[in-house]
């Protein structure tokens, strides 16, 4: 039986990016004998497998419009010369059999952020070329007759397809991202300890967690607001061209002592140890790895209703949903959420949740979907 030459495509492969870890996660699950797997990409930063054949398509480029049209068409040239069996894009290509919508919506995503821009802001994302030659990339592509499926990491990314493209019910498939519950796995009393000490964390204080880049969407600013209300600590995991300003707001509102910038780190797992529960309000987020890390390591969490991992919480049960503006509704939320080394209930819950998002599991629903691709074919 001959194999199935698959082909995936992502720009820009980073080895800590969400979209990347649900590829590498899903390669290494999918490396069997049945599939020749193939990487579309403009760089490929880390080793890839030695049976992986890269595709290395990188045109020039003079700024973000040109980056994305010049790549757009140099891979669906690459895979219409190479003849693929299956074509998995994660970026808006037109003419790809699968879409992985890892990014949601892009004209929802400017719904939310213009909740929090000036009107100057919104004016000048009106009339941005970049953001219309990206909506009607994805509009191109959702329309494109050549789609056979969209794999979706949350209901309300498919939802918010439907209402936008009225794409047909039947091309959807919705798959979680895969966690891996034995690296992620709850602090020992001894562990948490130990992280609270090399952080210097006071051993008892209610300790929220913040993992993510982009601090304007991932909602840093509504999280830092709603714990100045409380005694608690903020861990903050990321990066961002604006910290200043986000250092400004803590001190303005007199808990700068208790918000800790800890940069990017490698590891995230002793900071998940240290904390009683992971606080993400994001304008806009399809499904963050971040939530189910944080809830495999026995964290409740506090997310938006415009967050996919949304999907896993019932208030009170696995941690909180409110809007992703609502400080006081957010501060209510830190508050409700117990200590763990006092009451583990909800934190445990939070894991159960996760415990069926099993990188075994996503190789299966992958399999089943291209089986069902290749039929359709």
């Amino acid at each position: 039986m001959s194999k199935v030459r698959l082909a995936i495509v992502r720009q820009k492969y980073r080895p800590d990016g969400g979209a990347e870890r649900f590829i590498s996660r899903a390669l290494e699950a999918l490396d069997d004998d049945s599939l020749d797997l193939n990487i579309i990409t403009r760089s490929w930063q880390g080793e890839p497998k030695p049976e992986w054949h890269l595709h290395i398509c990188n045109p020039k480029k003079w700024g973000r419009i040109s980056r994305e049209r010049g790549f757009a068409l140099a891979a669906r040239e690459c895979w219409q010369r190479e003849e693929f069996d299956i074509v998995q894009s994660h970026e808006r290509i037109a003419g790809c059999d699968i879409f992985r919508a890892g990014d949601g919506v892009h004209r929802v995503w400017l719904e939310q952020r213009a909740r929090i821009v000036s009107p100057a802001q919104k004016l000048l994302t009106s009339l941005s070329p970049y953001h219309r030659y990206v909506m009607a990339a994805e509009e191109e592509m959702f329309r494109s007759p050549a789609l056979k499926k969209i794999i979706c990491n949350s209901l309300m990314v498919k939802n918010d397809i439907m209402r936008c493209f009225q794409v047909p019910e039947e091309k959807f498939a919705v798959i979680y991202n895969a966690i891996d519950a034995q690296r992620f796995q709850p602090a020992t009393q001894a562990e948490r300890q130990a992280s609270r000490a090399a952080l210097q964390l006071p051993a008892e204080a209610k300790v929220f967690i913040y993992v993510g880049s982009g601090f304007e969407r991932k909602g840093l600013k509504a999280s830092i607001s709603a714990l100045a209300a409380t005694e608690a600590h903020l861990l903050v995991v990321g990066q961002d061209k604006q910290q200043a300003r986000y250092l400004s707001q803590a001190r303005a509102l007199g808990c700068e002592q208790r918000v800790h910038f800890v940069g990017v780190q490698h590891n995230v797992i002793p900071y998940y140890h240290a904390a009683d529960a992971l606080m993400l309000p994001t304008l806009y987020d399809p499904f963050p790895n971040v939530i189910l890390e944080a809830m495999a390591c026995g964290l409740p969490v506090i997310t938006s209703d415009t967050c996919g991992g949304a999907e896993f919480i019932v208030n009170g049960e696995q941690g909180y949903v409110c809007d992703a503006l609502d400080v006081p509704a957010l501060t209510a939320a830190a508050q409700a959420v117990p200590l763990r080394s006092v009451d583990a209930r909800m934190g445990d819950a939070a894991r159960e949740r996760v415990l069926p998002c099993s990188p075994q599991r996503l190789a299966g629903q992958l399999h089943a979907l291209y089986q069902q691709v290749l039929r359709q074919a």
